[in-house]
């Protein structure tokens, strides 16, 4: 899909610089960019999934541990 992005001029030049040094596009740069948010994301929800897991099903566990 294509899609068109305004940058500001200040962050266009600092991804131009960026992928000069890594030897990509712009494109590419960006692509790797939005993958990495993407990615970080859901394994944000996976440990927040983790934590309430843990929260429900060892409630009284944690309440031991935090009065030893």
């Amino acid at each position: 899909m294509a899609m068109t992005v305004r940058l500001p001029e200040d962050l266009d030049r600092r991804l131009e610089e960026i992928a000069r040094d890594e030897h990509v596009s712009k494109h590419a740069l960006i692509l790797q960019a939005a993958e990495a948010l993407v990615e970080r994301r859901a394994r944000s929800a996976q440990v927040q999934a983790a934590v309430d897991f843990v929260r429900t099903h060892d409630a009284n566990l944690l309440d031991r541990l935090a009065d030893a």
